[in-house]
């Protein structure tokens, strides 16, 4: 079957015939439709993140997927059904997760809470992905969808770790009455629409996007119809935000500029919160940390990271996205390529926002 991989050593994936894998007992076949293309797939392939499988010579790729289930086998799972499928796998497996020794933090069905070391990753760090024809897997890591999600279903994974972070900030909340009416993504990139778009639907009154692209440009157009206000970086930095907009009740950070981090607290309204998705390198730069700390301390305010999510941010992904409108994953969804054109599938550009490899079709 056909796969799309990156070997040891190589900086650009490419296409490679490897053999139809056979399910295990308790694992279902998913036949693959689509699989998305997003910055860590990048990070992958650039050696600057994750892992290849132990003793495999290349890494397929792909974290966000969308396949119907070809052979059921013995489980609940029904053939012809469509299914999204979970990123964490317990370490210790073959090269595509499967057979590993759950640790407490599977046993306890949080494996989006394991420390590093405590996992592999399908796609990312360990573990091969799902930028295949077909994949493996225990039926508890796969999300059932409606049939009207087989061509946007891959949208599920990046959505659910936008739903655990909002999670995460309102348990920090949680000890006082918060009303939060303001927020802010930092990151006009696919992670950063979808979440702009979750905006509304989680009660925040005014909302701003963050990027450093000159119009006409196509997120800045998907920013605007969402009624959300473009902040251009170039002119107002994050720890400005205060007084050129407002400040705001929560920050959600999905760039991985190390700076943004810490300019974040600055930008955070009294008892507000900021939430850390994007993963920064090495980076040393001077900080006020007496300052800083005297904002969380007087202020209230928290600051907290989020990585990965688990099914109950992917059940709440699947109703999230059903109420999206079908113009807003039209605009996002620009680019679908065939598994041959690879070489353009990881291309970049201006007039890219969410680029996808299709493998199949209902």
């Amino acid at each position: 079957m056909r796969a799309i991989a990156v070997e040891r050593g190589e900086t650009d994936p490419r296409v490679i015939e490897i053999e139809e894998p056979e399910p295990a007992d308790g694992e279902v076949l998913v036949r693959t439709l689509r699989v998305g293309i997003d910055g860590t797939d990048h990070e992958v392939i650039g050696s600057n993140h994750g892992g290849y499988p132990e003793d495999e010579e290349f890494q397929i790729l792909g974290h966000e997927a969308i396949g119907v289930v070809e052979d059921a086998g013995e489980t609940d799972l029904e053939d012809g059904q469509l299914v999204v499928p979970t990123v964490r796998r317990p370490p210790g497996g073959d090269a595509h997760g499967s057979g590993g020794e759950p640790n407490e933090f599977f046993d306890h069905d949080e494996p989006d809470m394991a420390p590093d070391g405590e996992y592999v990753e399908r796609g990312i760090a360990g573990a091969h992905g799902y930028m295949a024809e077909y994949f493996t897997s225990e039926p508890r890591y796969l999300v059932p969808v409606p049939e009207e999600f087989a061509e946007i279903g891959f949208l599920v994974e990046p959505i659910s770790n936008s739903e655990k972070a909002f999670d995460l900030a309102t348990a920090a909340r949680s000890t006082f009455e918060w009303d939060p009416e303001s927020a802010i993504v930092l990151g006009n990139g696919p992670l950063g629409l979808l979440t702009l778009a979750m905006f509304d639907a989680k009660g925040f009154d005014r909302s701003y996007c963050l990027g450093r692209r000159d119009r006409p440009d196509p997120t800045i157009d998907v920013i605007e119809k969402l009624g959300a206000t473009y902040v251009d970086s170039r002119e107002t930095p994050v720890d400005e935000l205060p007084d050129a907009h407002e400040p705001m009740d929560f920050v959600y950070e999905a760039t991985g500029y190390a700076p943004h981090a810490f300019e974040t607290i600055d930008a955070l309204a009294p008892n507000g919160v900021g939430v850390l998705l994007g993963i920064p390198g090495d980076w040393e730069f001077e900080i006020d940390g007496g300052r800083l700390h005297r904002e969380f301390v007087l202020e209230n305010k928290a600051l907290l990271g989020s990585v990965n999510s688990h099914v109950p941010h992917f059940e709440a992904a699947v109703e999230t996205l059903g109420e999206f409108p079908e113009w807003f994953t039209d605009a996002i969804v620009t680019h679908v390529f065939e598994p041959e054109d690879v070489d353009h599938a990881f291309q970049t550009g201006d007039d890219r926002i969410k680029v996808v490899v299709e493998f199949d079709d209902l």
